[in-house]
């Protein structure tokens, strides 16, 4: 691996400007036409257009900038610094676990490499729920194809391995379509282990792409900076505070700010539960109290099966196929959609995602190298009973979501691990154990199916988590449904963009890298031209 170009360390060795952490002491201040905070998908494509356009850029992230010598494939390490509080981050209730990043490339740099664009009827809803009349396929059309190309996003040429192959091979038996997944990597070894950042530098993220070249442009980079505070009057932003942290993001020094940042125009790309937690700090205005507000998450159920053969999940591609026929058989206002992919699985992953305790736990992980996790990615955001979650702030002023789960949800649930079940019995699975507190092993689709069905549908007895977080700041034509105007500026504020998942006005209905890097190429594009009056585009 060793041998392998490291576009971090040479672009290091070239002269970047990147302070913060080992890197150098933060300047006390700092002038610059546009900051931006963040540097995960919506923070990448934005730098890049704007280090284009010839502006004077700064890019402010609270975590540490690695690279591919300092992915080694260890959970433990991987999860504790590459991850937003050490990959244990959970809603209010405690009910759902969320996998968010925390380096330089965000979420990007540990991410599966799911890409898909924002589906049509997602779009639809937004047009005709939030007023968003050009959010629309053929809009959106040529600002998708651009990140594909720049990405390099294709769907996955090579076999699916046995862990995906399953959910294909169950799927058709019941007449279910499944497809392949495009993922944004190129020259990829197949290793499996893109959720602990890949040390052959073969993921597109947002690392190895649009920040060195945001950085190469003259862009100057923060780490182990965090973005505390905007100073707000007369409608504009006009200062950002910032604080330096350590690697675990506690404060280096808790008795002041370490640098301020004066820009001409800001960025706020932090992600969803961060973003609306700045603006809260900030106590930016939000005269419709629509701040933080529908925050969603995709929540994700699970069955795990246990199959005849080895299946070593942990080993290729970790998602290449998958299923929405759970999406486009209904109403996308009615019963709760979902989408089906599996999961990869490590063993702390797989540990984590066990039902029970003890013996019995253990005699699941004795079998794990021919464990399957089915995952169903709920579609959040479409029904009065799936409002989402609240971004509220902790008296530490850390960010908190409170996503209560609904029975709507619960129940959505439930059918999900039915169908789950089903599959995976169909493609030949010897047990299967639906995830939940109290739920046991059973070895035929008819008894799974009557367990399924009599289990309590509770939060922290059924087994929630997610890695997708969207909204919190959402686009709408007016201010009395959004924080974001369509043009993705702040409703009150004329000198503050957002760029990142939290415009979703809902959830997606599919894994947002791609719906995230497609919108904030149009959104950015246009930042650009209205700032330099310069035409320019990723490709």
């Amino acid at each position: 691996m060793s041998s392998l170009p490291d576009p971090i360390q040479e672009g290091l060795a070239r002269g970047w400007k990147v302070l913060g952490g080992a890197h150098g002491a933060l300047p006390a201040s700092i002038t610059c036409d546009v900051a931006i905070i963040g540097s995960g998908a919506g923070a990448g494509i934005t730098a890049e257009l704007l280090t284009k356009a010839g502006l004077k850029v700064v890019i402010i992230e609270e975590g540490q900038l690695k690279s591919s010598k300092d992915f080694k494939q260890r959970e433990p390490e991987a999860y504790a610094s590459l991850y937003q509080e050490a990959a244990g981050r959970q809603t209010k209730d405690k009910g759902i676990t969320i996998l968010q990043g925390r380096s330089v490339g965000g979420t990007t740099t540990v991410n599966w490499t799911s890409s898909f664009r924002t589906p049509p009827a997602t779009l639809k809803y937004w047009q005709e729920k939030f007023g968003l009349t050009d959010y629309t396929p053929e809009a959106l059309a040529p600002y998708f194809k651009q990140a594909e190309e720049r990405l390099n996003i294709a769907p996955w040429q090579t076999d699916p391995n046995e862990n995906n192959e399953l959910l294909r091979r169950g799927a058709a038996k019941l007449g279910i379509k499944a497809e392949v997944i495009p993922r944004n990597v190129k020259g990829c070894y197949n290793l499996g282990s893109c959720g602990m950042g890949c040390p052959v530098n073969a993921k597109q993220s947002m690392l190895v792409t649009t920040i060195p070249f945001a950085l190469d442009g003259g862009a100057t980079l923060l780490v182990e900076t965090r973005a505390e505070k905007f100073d707000i009057s007369n409608g504009r932003v006009q200062g950002l505070s910032c604080i330096a942290v350590k690697p675990n993001a506690a404060p280096v020094n808790a008795n002041g700010v370490a640098t301020q940042i004066v820009a001409k125009h800001y960025v706020l790309a932090g992600g969803s539960i961060n973003s609306p937690a700045l603006l809260l700090r900030s106590k930016a205005p939000d005269p419709h109290k629509q701040l933080g507000t529908r925050t969603f998450l995709h929540p994700v159920a699970i069955t795990t099966a246990i199959m005849a053969n080895a299946v070593k999940a942990w080993d290729g591609a970790p998602q290449s196929i998958y299923s929405d026929h759970y999406l486009n058989t209904q109403a996308i206002d009615g019963p709760i959609g979902f989408k089906l992919e599996v999961a990869p699985l490590h063993p702390v992953f797989f540990g984590a995602n066990l039902p029970g305790f003890g013996e019995k736990q253990a005699q699941l992980f004795r079998q794990y190298p021919n464990a399957n996790v089915m995952l169903a990615l709920m579609r959040d955001g479409f029904h009065d009973q799936a409002v989402g979650g609240k971004v509220e702030l902790r008296s530490s002023g850390a960010p908190l979501l409170d996503y209560p789960l609904t029975d709507y949800v619960l129940e959505g649930a439930r059918r999900s691990m039915l169908a789950m079940a089903e599959i995976q019995f169909e493609a030949g699975a010897k047990t299967v154990y639906p995830g939940h507190e109290m739920g046991e092993g059973t070895t035929t689709w008819l008894e799974t199916k009557a367990a399924i069905n009599a289990l309590p549908m509770k939060p922290l007895l059924t087994k929630i988590g997610s890695a997708h977080v969207m909204g919190g700041c959402g686009l709408a034509a007016d201010d009395k449904r959004g924080v974001t105007r369509p043009d993705g500026v702040h409703w009150q504020l004329e000198n503050l963009s957002i760029h990142d998942g939290s415009l979703f006005p809902t959830s997606i209905g599919a894994n947002p890298q791609l719906s995230i890097y497609g919108n904030v190429n149009r959104l950015a594009q246009g930042l650009a031209q209205r700032l330099t009056n310069k035409a320019v585009s990723l490709v």
